[in-house]
């Protein structure tokens, strides 16, 4: 019985897979923006929804490792083995220079701050975990106002460059003093 809800299962997510990529160039289309940005928000948050029940399930059930573990590992998973896969049987995937200047940077930056909160008392407070949701929502309006070109992007990106960017270093520095202050160094 295993092996039919396997083999089914693996039949509705290669049907489920062809219906969103049809919807999210439709989308795209129809709305006049870009597919990337289609695809660094709604898409993204289409395949990242069963990972984001089980890991909010898995927290609510005591079950941090393995909230934790799913997140990292889908991550992990998704650059490696889907970009790896993708490139291979797409004979490449060309990189638009909006995600080399933009969106890549950003990673970065979110993975590295991620580095001090998670050391610090090795749990990742509710503070900590509102301000990674305050941050997912500051990026996916940067990301919309600028597939827009809408006329509060100067006023938005001068806010997330001198206030936001500024606090979240800050930020970052304190919980990374005190982790190393409740060290005795």
């Amino acid at each position: 019985m295993s092996l039919v809800f396997f083999v089914v299962g693996t039949g509705q997510l290669i049907v489920g897979a062809e219906l969103l990529v049809r919807g999210a160039s439709r989308l795209a289309r129809g709305v006049g923006i870009s597919p990337l940005v289609v695809g660094l928000t709604v898409v993204a948050y289409g395949t990242s929804a069963p990972e984001l029940a089980v890991s909010v399930r898995s927290a609510l059930a005591g079950q941090a490792d393995l909230a934790l573990g799913n997140v990292v590992g889908s991550n992990i998973f998704n650059v490696l083995a889907v970009l790896g896969l993708s490139g291979i049987a797409g004979g490449g995937i060309d990189v638009a220079p909006a995600v080399l200047s933009f969106d890549l940077p950003v990673a970065l930056a979110v993975a590295v701050a991620c580095l001090p909160i998670a050391f610090s008392g090795h749990r990742i407070a509710r503070w900590e975990g509102l301000l990674f949701l305050a941050y997912y929502v500051a990026y996916t309006t940067y990301v919309v106002l600028a597939a827009s070109a809408h006329d509060a992007l100067p006023a938005f990106g001068a806010t997330m460059a001198w206030f936001v960017l500024p606090l979240t270093v800050l930020t970052v520095l304190i919980v990374a003093w005190r982790e190393r202050g409740g060290r005795g160094a």
